[in-house]
């Protein structure tokens, strides 16, 4: 095994990566490819990735953050929405050897993806990721949505047309908006979320928008930036950034212009992706792990990520337990009792209505 800074993989390496993963029959999730993790080493310089090797060909690769202190986690750990190793089918080695391997004593996650031969067992809490199946076309996908969530539908599809109404008929959608300031809206959207919500502006980490705006102006086969957005004439008033892959679409970042509330723009600019996305040759659409109702209405099934921490024994890595472990139990705790995780959402929603009336 060699660790080497991600921009340091050769091109035969980044090809065996991309090759890997089309081998594990895994869905092809943007963020497990190498162009996230080139992208993310950009703007975090203490990215890395381990190399295995047999003989004269690269067999695997383990991307992760390294912190000052030996701490490690996933790349892009926090924005990340699938996060792994990428292996030879068969090949599994020990997780603490592989950390002792990278110089860290601990390797922290919050989006596992499912069937990690080499983390498995070592996930604390397991999450639903919810995804709309399109393969079979948008038409199937709207009768099944007939059945399953047949009053969201019907609500939903009513509010388009009063909203086209309302536009004199010229609500337009865009599946891959290449326009920067586009962009700069929707983020600009987000960070007002953030803040009316009492959640950490994510956008307000400079790596994190760096990282978005640099891959919206990507394309790459396994990894590239899609903004869809929903306009009333030439006025964005609903937008999403996702990363997709040959086959999926990971919804990332989703705002609108709350002035069109009423008219729940978001889930209308959800339905045009979807039905979009079937004809850019994309069969799932990954909503991502967290409850919301929309995703339940939405969603034809699920995925498993986990989350937790892998540890060598010693002093950094009880260092590390301490540092984190409290909170994700005391989050855990809330997220286990429906009931009080209810009245936290409803609190958050409370304040976000009054912060939205000032």
């Amino acid at each position: 095994m060699r660790i080497v800074r991600p921009g340091e993989l050769s091109e035969r390496e980044v090809e065996a990566w991309r090759d890997l993963r089309v081998k594990s029959g895994a869905p092809a999730n943007p963020f497990m490819e190498p162009e996230f993790t080139l992208a993310v080493a950009e703007v975090r310089p203490r990215s890395r990735a381990a190399v295995w090797w047999e003989g004269d060909e690269p067999v695997g690769f383990f991307p992760f953050e390294k912190g000052p202190l030996g701490q490690g986690r996933a790349i892009g750990f926090g924005v990340s929405d699938s996060q792994g190793a990428v292996l030879r089918p068969g090949l599994r080695p020990d997780a603490r050897a592989v950390l002792r391997a990278c110089g860290i004593a601990t390797w922290e996650f919050d989006n596992l993806e499912d069937g990690q031969p080499v983390f498995a067992g070592a996930a604390a809490e397991s999450f639903a990721s919810p995804v709309i199946d399109v393969g079979e076309g948008y038409a199937a996908y709207e009768a099944l949505l007939r059945v399953r969530s047949p009053k969201f539908l019907r609500t939903t599809l009513a509010k388009e047309r009063r909203l086209a109404r309302r536009a004199d008929g010229e609500v337009r959608f865009v599946f891959d908006e290449r326009d920067p300031a586009a962009l700069r809206t929707l983020m600009e959207w987000k960070s007002a979320q953030y803040r009316r919500t009492g959640r950490g502006d994510r956008f307000a980490q400079e790596w994190i928008s760096t990282l978005v705006r640099r891959l919206h102006e990507r394309s790459a086969p396994g990894c590239s930036g899609v903004l869809s957005v929903l306009y009333v004439g030439e006025r964005p008033i609903a937008a999403h950034f996702g990363l997709r892959s040959a086959t999926v679409l990971s919804c990332w970042f989703p705002a609108y212009d709350p002035e069109f509330a009423t008219y729940s723009p978001g889930l209308v600019l959800h339905l045009r992706m979807a039905e979009a996305a079937v004809g850019a040759g994309i069969g799932m659409l990954d909503l991502g792990r967290g409850d919301a109702e929309y995703k339940d209405a939405l969603k034809t099934g699920e995925l498993t990520v986990g989350e937790g921490a892998v540890f060598v024994p010693g002093a950094r890595a009880a260092l590390h337990w301490l540092g984190r472990e409290p909170a994700r139990r005391a989050h855990g705790f809330v997220r286990d009792r429906p009931a009080l995780a209810a009245r936290a959402r409803a609190a958050l929603n409370g304040v976000a209505r009054l912060r939205g009336h000032r």
